[in-house]
């Protein structure tokens, strides 16, 4: 998609990963002009995302982009479809001789494409951009019936998730 401005430079996904997806899925970063491919329907898979007009879809790509080197989101795209998504945010830390910690967010696939290994494609991609950027750890939030997928990731239980929110009590479908 020549000419479409990108979140980050695709060169920071694994070319090993970009190639080794099903026939008729591509990885890659979020595009500027992504609103109308599908990227919230994508997101509703995971959470309540309300009804963002494209140009709040634009504004938020552009706080993005100008918070260079910080979010990273990957999208899977089928059929000029988004049917795949997930974030790395990139903390900036002082502690681990200022490291960097790689947090994964929003990992979604598509309902009619989950089952075909792109949940762990994503998570793949996402590693490779941690890596990339210099990121001593990556971590993660999940329920407990994404523990078992987050495990065949990688990832293991190492602490308790505490959260406190600053907005009106919701159903968790609507609670981030």
């Amino acid at each position: 998609m020549a000419g479409s401005q990108s979140l980050f430079s695709v060169s920071l996904i694994s070319v090993g990963i970009m190639n080794s997806l099903p026939d008729g899925y591509a990885i890659r970063p979020l595009f500027r002009d992504d609103y109308g491919k599908g990227f919230y329907d994508c997101l509703r898979v995971l959470t309540w995302v309300g009804d963002p007009t494209e140009a709040e879809f634009l504004a938020r790509f552009d706080e993005m982009v100008a918070a260079k080197g910080t979010y990273f989101f990957v999208v899977i795209e089928y059929q000029a479809r988004i049917v795949g998504t997930g974030c790395v945010v990139v903390e900036k830390k002082f502690i681990h001789a200022h490291g960097k910690c790689a947090h994964i967010e929003e990992i979604a696939v598509a309902t009619e494409h989950q089952g075909k290994g792109l949940g762990l494609k994503m998570m793949q991609a996402l590693e490779s951009i941690a890596v990339a950027t210099g990121c001593y750890k990556s971590i993660l939030n999940c329920g407990p019936r994404n523990e078992a997928f987050y495990r065949k990731c990688g990832y293991h239980n190492s602490g308790i998730e505490m959260s406190q929110y600053f907005e009106d009590s919701k159903d968790s479908y609507r609670r981030g």
